[in-house]
C-alpha cells in the first residue's frame, strides 16, 4: 500500500458513473453523453431534469407525464409553510434550504424506503417542493404574502412567479432554465461526493440532499456565486476594476469565480452562462457589470492564466434578474437536486460504504498517568 497522501483526495478515481463526464482536456462536459452547450440550446430545464434523473432525453408523452408529477407536488405542506415563516430572518437562505428538505424527510412517508421506484417518487417530490419552500422564504424574509405555485406555469416561470408575483419576457426565462441546465449536474464534486458517501451507509434520500446543501453552501463550492456579486459590488464601477483586481493579485487574495480543481484550460460551461449573461444584460440596457467582469477576467488570464468558472458569470446574470444575492446558491440548488438525486440511487444500485484510511501523524503512544501525576 502507498504511503502517498493525497490531499482532497486529488486524482484518486473511486467509482465510476454513467451519469455525466468532464473532460478536462477538451473542454467539455455530457450529460448521459449529451454536450451540455447542446442541451442549453435546444432543451428546457424539464427535459434536461428527467434526462439526469431516467437517464435519457423524454419523448413528448414522457415529457408530459413528468411536468404533470412535478406540477402536481409543489405545494408543501401549511405546516413547512408556517416553520419558513418562523425562521429568523437573518437566516441564511442555504441553512433554510438544509432544513426544509430535512423536514420533507419527517413528513414523507416513504422516507425510510429505499427502493428505486420510492427513491424516484421521492426525488420528484424534493425536485417540485423545494423551489416553493425558497420562494416562501424569499418573501417572507420581506415581510411579504407568500405566493403559492401555479400548474400551468414551467418549473423556471413558476419560480419567478412564486418570488416576484409576475413571470419576466421569454428570452430572461431562457436565460435563467440555462444556468439551471449547466448547474444541474456535474460528476463526483464536493456536495454530490457528501450524497454519496451518506447514501452508502444505506441512509435516505432526505438526509443525503440535506448533507450535500449544507456542503453546497461552502464559499469554495456553491457558495462561490455568490462571493462572485460581493466582489463585483465593492468594485463598483468598470473605472475602479483593473486598479482593484491588481491590488487583490498582489495582496495574493483569493480572487471568487475564477479556477477550478478539474479544468485547467477553463470551465466548459461558461461560455454557454457568459452568451446568455450578455444578452440578459442587453435586455436590461445594463452595461457596467459586463464592462467589470471583462475587465477582471482578462487580467486574471493575463496575469495568472486563471480562467472564470460558471460561478462568475451566473451570479451578476441572477442579480440582473433581481434576486437577492444569498439566494444565488439556494437556486443552484433547484438544478443540482437532480443530480443530486440521480447519484444518489445509482450508488444504492451497486452500493459499497464509503470509508478511506487515514494516515496517523500525531503523537506516538503514551502511558496514561494518575490524575495527580499529571
Amino acid at each position: 500500500m502507498s504511503d502517498e497522501i493525497k490531499k482532497g483526495l486529488l486524482g484518486i478515481v473511486v467509482d465510476e458513473t454513467t451519469i455525466s463526464q468532464v473532460m478536462p482536456d477538451i473542454n467539455a462536459l455530457t450529460y448521459r453523453g449529451y454536450a451540455v452547450q447542446d442541451l442549453c440550446e435546444t432543451c428546457k430545464f424539464e427535459e434536461v431534469a428527467y434526462l439526469v434523473l431516467k437517464g435519457d432525453l423524454p419523448n413528448s408523452i414522457q415529457l408530459n407525464k413528468f411536468k404533470k408529477e412535478e406540477r402536481e407536488n409543489r405545494n408543501i405542506t401549511i405546516n413547512l409553510r408556517e416553520i419558513i415563516k418562523h425562521m429568523p430572518k437573518r437566516s441564511h437562505p442555504m441553512d433554510v434550504v438544509r432544513t426544509v428538505v430535512s423536514v420533507m424527510g419527517l413528513e414523507d412517508k416513504e422516507t425510510s424506503d429505499n427502493s428505486p421506484e420510492a427513491n424516484m417518487r421521492k426525488a420528484m417530490r424534493i425536485f417540485a417542493k423545494t423551489p416553493t419552500a425558497i420562494a416562501a422564504f424569499f418573501r417572507a424574509r420581506k415581510g411579504k404574502k407568500v405566493i403559492p405555485p401555479k400548474k400551468e406555469l414551467s418549473f423556471s416561470e413558476n419560480f419567478f412567479y412564486m418570488c416576484f408575483g409576475k413571470v419576466p419576457r421569454k428570452e430572461i426565462v431562457k436565460a435563467f432554465d440555462v444556468s439551471l441546465i449547466l448547474y444541474a449536474e456535474h460528476s463526483f464534486n464536493v456536495s454530490t461526493f457528501t450524497a454519496r458517501t451518506i447514501t452508502s451507509s444505506l441512509s435516505d434520500i432526505h438526509g443525503a440532499i440535506t448533507g450535500a446543501v449544507a456542503s453546497l453552501k461552502g464559499p469554495l463550492h456553491g457558495g462561490a456565486n455568490e462571493e462572485v456579486m460581493h466582489m463585483l459590488k465593492k468594485i463598483k464601477k468598470p473605472e475602479n476594476a483593473k486598479k482593484w483586481i491588481l491590488d487583490a493579485l498582489k495582496k495574493k487574495k483569493l480572487i471568487m469565480g475564477f479556477g477550478h480543481r478539474v479544468y485547467s484550460k477553463g470551465d466548459s460551461r461558461v461560455p454557454t452562462m457568459k452568451k446568455y449573461y450578455l444578452k440578459v444584460a442587453e435586455i436590461l440596457k445594463e452595461k457596467k457589470l459586463p464592462k467589470m467582469s471583462q475587465i477582471i477576467e482578462t487580467i486574471m488570464i493575463e496575469k495568472k492564466n486563471i480562467h472564470p468558472n460558471l460561478d462568475y458569470p451566473s451570479g451578476p446574470t441572477y442579480h440582473l434578474m433581481k434576486f437577492d444575492t444569498d439566494f444565488f446558491t439556494p437556486i443552484f440548488v433547484m438544478a443540482r437536486i437532480t443530480g443530486w438525486s440521480a447519484h444518489i440511487m445509482e450508488q444504492h444500485a451497486s452500493n459499497k460504504l464509503i470509508r478511506p484510511l487515514s494516515k496517523y501523524s500525531g503523537e506516538k503512544h503514551r502511558k496514561v498517568m494518575l490524575l495527580n501525576q499529571r
